[in-house]
């Protein structure tokens, strides 16, 4: 007995010491971690140049997540600085004497085109303050020399490269895949154009797909192409001539397009700077980065006021629950509306959407949130990169919809999948199942089996259904008709160019435009804008992880770029019920 007390006690002095271990290294990882997270007041130097790169992930908010693309060897985050806060930045650097011009280092750049787009009308503002803007790249992918075309030099590395050759669409189809794992992909669909079943049921793009998809990477290529025609004095000819031959192959080619300005090293872009700011040769050039002018305060003296016009974002597929703040979850995002309707100090919403869609239902949740506030307050709907199938359908009800000339929307349809995996389990796994039920229809949704005909109709029915809802809502909204609307949806995706022609978007621009006519809507003058939902304190959000999302940020850091090929896996996995949503994932570079 004695010495079953001894070891117990043992047992209990080490479990208690590796406790007490393990505890005091987190509580050293949180308190380095909150140490980098707390915000220090920057002092800006007169004579200052704004440095901008863009080379982590642009969402439409800034993160205050310490995990977020955390370096697991310092503990030290790289916090990713919203849309939001680099127009804000933009916008306070044009009036700030202390900022003498802007350096924009790009390469590739991780953000959507109109997201690109709204940083370059925030640039092209910028101008008017007479300030310079220089640009420098050792490769310019397409979307980083779109937003560098507004500098008033381009220079890049003599061994660089510039990537100018048009856009491309691609779709890859597993169809094969599918077959050989002997799974059939049973698709109940309305919407000719609804094409996101395509990759499971065919192997190259239906001509109704190839239709829709040239017509809106040309329309983007077509806005990228004028608009860099404008700014850097090409014919608009001349800049496909450019494209089609691929006269870009060599550094010297780009200049001699004059699509680039000069071939120079960093060390002699930073001289020229040097000689813009009027400094001597070997004087230190006062750089700020985009992240810490974030931090800088502005002086701007403003009247007091109560009003308030809430900018609500909306970001990621649409799902039922509360989501997160990469995911629209029909519960929080419609309590957020709700709450800012009866909010009497909020005069107006802007609802800023960057969705490819997602549940029907959480989709219809949210939209009747958005009718509810159009009735007693403006409410605009302020489209980021996509706001397409289920993203549109949260939108439609608002009083305007404001949009980029590149964004993706529209897609206005409805599938479902449910797969019949009978040939998987019986003949590759050895698998059989076998079942009694009650009723008719109690095992409707079994996967171990194929549909039969009623069930079909059950669910094809069910989708018909909500396609009228979904095209009665848009045309209720829009002030169409059912027929019109139905016309230009069948699941068609749009561009903001043809999208305003055909009346589902009334104006171009970005997410200030959209602020602007709030403000107009309700008749302010003097407001302050607050941003919803609420997001959590950072402490919140370390408890939160370390209890088991902490690996979201690990896997995000290792894979990078690719990280949105695990994301968009991972959310096909939580598709529940009848879809409303974009046929794929698009990417421009």
């Amino acid at each position: 007995m004695k010495q079953f007390f001894k070891f117990m006690l043992a047992s209990m002095l080490g479990f208690f010491l590796v406790f007490a271990t393990i505890f005091l290294f987190l509580f050293i990882m949180i308190a380095s971690i909150a140490s980098f997270t707390k915000k220090d007041v920057v002092s800006l130097q007169e004579n200052s140049v704004l440095h901008i790169t863009l080379d982590q992930p642009i969402y439409d908010r800034s993160s205050n997540n310490p995990f977020e693309d955390l370096d697991i060897t310092s503990f030290k985050p790289n916090n990713y600085i919203g849309l939001e806060d680099i127009l804000k930045s933009i916008k306070k650097a044009k009036t700030d004497y202390k900022i003498k011009g802007i350096y924009l280092d790009l390469s590739a750049i991780e953000a959507g085109i109109a997201t690109v787009e709204e940083i370059r009308n925030a640039l092209i503002d910028f101008k008017e303050s007479k300030k310079f803007i220089i640009s420098y790249g050792e490769v310019y992918s397409q979307k980083a020399y779109y937003l560098a075309s507004v500098a008033d030099k381009i220079y890049m590395n003599p061994e660089g490269m510039l990537d100018f050759k048009g856009l491309n669409a691609q779709v890859m189809f597993i169809k094969g895949t599918l077959q050989k794992l002997e799974v059939e992909p049973q698709v109940i669909r309305h919407g000719k154009f609804k094409s996101a079943i395509e990759p499971l049921i065919l192997d190259k793009m239906s001509a109704e797909n190839k239709e829709q998809t040239l017509t809106f990477i040309t329309s983007i290529w077509d806005v990228m192409v004028k608009n860099i025609s404008e700014s850097r004095n090409i014919s608009i000819a001349e800049l496909n001539n450019i494209a089609d031959s691929l006269k870009t192959q060599f550094p010297e080619d780009a200049v001699t397009c004059k699509l680039i300005d000069q071939l120079m090293y960093k060390d002699e872009v930073l001289s020229d700077l040097r000689l813009k700011l009027g400094l001597e040769e070997k004087k230190k050039i006062n750089i700020v980065t985009l992240n810490k002018y974030n931090d800088v305060p502005e002086n701007i003296k403003t009247k007091y006021t109560k009003n308030k016009i809430a900018v609500i974002f909306a970001t990621g597929d649409i799902i039922s629950g509360n989501g997160d703040d990469r995911s629209i979850g029909s519960e929080k995002l419609s309590e957020t509306i709700r709450d800012a309707r009866k909010d009497s100090s909020i005069k107006a919403i802007v609802l800023r959407i960057n969705s490819p869609g997602g549940s029907a239902l959480a989709s219809e949740i949210i939209w009747r949130e958005v009718l509810l506030t159009s009735k007693v307050k403006p409410i605009i709907a302020s489209m980021g990169d996509v706001a397409a199938s289920g993203g549109y359908y949260i939108a439609c009800a608002a009083n305007k919809i404001v949009a980029n000339p590149n964004t993706i929307t529209g897609s206005i349809g409805v599938f479902g999948i449910l797969p019949n995996m009978k040939g998987l389990f019986n003949n590759k796994l050895g698998i059989t199942f076998d079942n009694v039920k009650t009723n008719k229809f109690a095992d409707l949704g079994d996967v171990s089996r194929p549909l039969n005909e009623s069930e079909k109709l059950i669910i094809q029915n069910s989708i018909e259904r909500i396609y009228r809802t979904f095209i009665t809502h848009v045309a209720e909204g829009r002030k169409m008709t059912s027929v019109q609307v139905d016309s230009i949806g069948q699941g068609r995706v749009w561009c903001g160019v043809d999208a305003k022609r055909i009346g589902l978007i009334d104006e171009f621009g970005g997410l200030e435009k959209a602020i602007k006519i709030a403000a107009e809507l309700a008749k302010l003058d003097n407001y302050k804008l607050v941003s919803l939902p609420k997001q959590k304190d950072p402490f919140t959000q370390i408890i939160e992880q370390l209890s088991g999302n902490t690996k979201e940020s690990f896997i995000s850091n290792e894979l990078g770029v690719s990280y949105k090929y695990y994301e968009y896996i991972k959310s096909l996995t939580k598709m529940n019920g009848i879809q409303t949503r974009l046929p794929y994932n698009i990417y421009i570079y």
